[in-house]
């Protein structure tokens, strides 16, 4: 379902780790997407952010596809769906 919600155009989306966290840490993020094959060290951070600020988060098993269906040639730990 995930894959779904990132890949419909309408949506505003942030990618990457790093820009995933400063959306939570602003207000822009409405749910957190992280893929499950991502390095754990990395994820824990963000998905710690988004339940501090109670942002649901989604689980999708890879980090290729989900960077694929951003719309960029690498993977993706991490994405943002903005309010």
């Amino acid at each position: 379902m995930s894959y779904e919600k990132v890949a419909q155009e309408k949506v505003e989306k942030i990618i990457g780790t790093k820009q995933v966290l400063k959306a939570i840490k602003h207000g822009f993020a409405k749910e957190v997407i992280i893929a499950s094959d991502a390095d754990l060290h990395v994820t824990s951070k963000v998905s710690q952010a988004a339940k501090e600020h109670e942002i649901p988060i989604d689980y999708v098993d890879s980090m290729q596809k989900l960077g694929k269906t951003c719309g960029i040639d690498v993977g993706a730990a991490a994405v943002v769906i903005k309010r």
